[in-house]
């Protein structure tokens, strides 16, 4: 746990480099996102051992240091204080913040379930060669660097510019669906009347208005100037547009939302990019916002609002239809295949998804299907912590990244844990399948499980679950499914996912010799 985020800061601001090579900062719900100007002067497991720490994780051209929610944004704020001093102290706090001396050597200090630490300096009394927490970090570490090398692609570069202008978006997000949940419950209660309302317009502002956001961060993603993007976007919200008639019908304010706004600032920047590389110097300030704005807006208006809303359109029936008519199915194969998507980088495709649910409907029937992978992910690492008894290194890793697990910080026990050690990423997918078909189930039934912002999953999603049958029925089914999910992955993994005898020890206890059937030579004769 994270007392103080200044000596964290500090602890990790050397060990990237220092603040020469940090190129820009930012974080989400629960990631420290760093841009760097050279890789190679990362640390990375003097990094996963400074405490507090959950792990670190490559993606594309940001490196990313995981803290868990709530943590985050205390240390991304301390470090940014650090920046702007120049890293002034950060050798005396590192010292005492990372359990190191100003040489970088280890201090003494053990790792504890405290520390909430990836890879915990542990030494344990008996030590399997294959399953020490020091080498499943090692094949995590190794399996991330494939990973990257994989990840860099076209399609999903393009995945991850998506996910850069929707995750900024997210602590809005997460506030406005909490009050948004709070004012639905008073309403339902018939409670404090005079305040309803005015939570009501609290929550809902900011919906109104996304549309300005996501063209703003669209043209600062792609180059361009970000309020020129927000006012090309501004338009798909405007409550004039009903006057402006395409393809023989009027539009309406908000069509297309999100998607409208994402393509229309994707055009202005590339229409501003155009004159600027055209038009003089004494022209380019006047002509330039003019035309990006005229040129781009027509073309919004006339094309890209009318296409956009067809599309989001067709995205919310395929999602109603979806879980209507095929609900145990679609959660199954949903929760079963998102621990894989994540590793391939596609699930930042469903992030415009979810924003254009939420816009549509109040909320997004996906997410709660989605959170199921992490439960099963926490099943299989409860059941490796059972089977592994004799591994204290891999237990102390267990125990310290099970409570971010919990709440949804699912890196830890990926790359800490079940995909190094390869089939318990199977069985987890399997409980994560299985949590996704109880709620699907559900939702066949009549009783829908959404979630009004994206972001936050495992149990920290309950404040905002949103649903047909209240919040006490909803927040039920989403339970049910979670407990399902720990369930099955942890049988899984525990008969299926470990080979056999991971359990026992490589040395006798009392004897610490090795046992027989270890021994170079023959093997006794089995007794008749």
């Amino acid at each position: 746990m994270i007392k103080d985020p200044h000596a964290t800061a500090a602890a990790l601001l050397p060990l990237v480099g220092g603040p020469a090579n940090v190129t820009s900062v930012a974080h989400c719900m629960t990631r420290l996102r760093l841009g760097l100007a050279d890789r190679s002067r990362v640390d990375d497991e003097a990094l996963r051992a400074v405490p507090g720490v959950l792990g670190v994780v490559e993606d594309g051209a940001s490196y990313q240091v995981v803290l868990g929610p709530g943590v985050v944004g205390r240390v991304t704020a301390a470090f940014e204080t650090l920046l702007a001093a120049g890293g002034t102290g950060t050798a005396d706090d590192r010292a005492d913040g990372d359990g190191r001396n100003g040489d970088g050597e280890d201090s003494g200090k053990s790792a504890g379930a405290d520390d909430a630490s990836v890879a915990p300096a542990v030494t344990p009394a008996v030590t399997p060669a294959a399953d020490t927490a020091d080498a499943l970090a090692r094949r995590g570490a190794e399996l991330k660097a494939r990973q990257k090398a994989r990840n860099a692609t076209p399609l999903k570069t393009s995945l991850r510019r998506v996910a850069d202008i929707f995750v900024p978006l997210i602590p809005a997000l997460i506030g406005c669906g909490i009050v948004a949940g709070i004012a639905g419950l008073l309403t339902n209660l018939r409670w404090l009347p005079g305040l309803t309302p005015a939570l009501t317009a609290l929550s809902s502002a900011f919906m109104a208005l996304i549309a300005v956001f996501v063209g703003h961060n669209t043209a600062r993603e792609f180059g361009g100037t970000p309020v020129l993007g927000g006012a090309v976007a501004a338009v798909v919200v405007y409550p004039g547009v009903a006057k402006v008639t395409a393809f023989g019908t009027a539009l309406a304010p908000g069509q297309g939302g999100v998607l409208g706004a994402l393509a229309a600032a994707v055009l202005g920047t590339y229409v501003e990019k155009w004159c600027r590389a055209r038009l003089p110097g004494t022209l380019d300030v006047l002509l330039t916002p003019t035309l990006t704005v005229l040129v781009s807006g027509l073309l919004t208006l006339y094309v890209l609002m009318y296409a956009a809303g067809e599309v989001a359109t067709a995205i919310g029936t395929a999602a109603d239809w979806l879980l209507t008519t095929t609900g145990a199915l679609a959660g199954l194969i949903l929760g079963g295949l998102f621990l894989p998507l994540v590793m391939l980088g596609l699930h930042q495709a469903l992030i415009p998804i979810h924003t254009t649910l939420i816009e549509q409907q109040g909320h997004t029937v996906l997410l709660p299907i989605l959170a199921m992978a992490g439960a099963g992910q926490v099943g299989a690492a409860a059941a490796v912590y059972v089977r592994l008894r004799h591994d204290t290194s891999l237990r102390t890793t267990i125990r310290s990244a099970l409570p971010a697990g919990l709440l949804g910080v699912g890196e830890p026990l990926i790359y800490g844990v079940s995909l190094p050690l390869g089939r318990p990423f199977l069985t987890a997918c399997v409980g994560g399948a299985a949590g996704g078909a109880f709620v699907g189930l559900f939702a066949m039934l009549g009783t829908e499980v959404g979630a009004t912002a994206i972001g936050p999953s495992g149990w920290a999603l309950f404040p905002l679950l949103a649903g047909g049958g209240g919040w006490a029925v909803t927040a039920g089914v989403y339970g049910g499914g979670l407990l399902t999910g720990y369930a099955v992955g942890f049988l899984a993994t525990y008969f299926f996912g470990l080979p056999d005898g991971a359990g026992r020890p490589v040395c006798d206890p009392e004897k610490h010799e090795p046992r027989p059937a270890d021994r170079p030579g023959p093997r006794p004769a089995s007794p008749r």
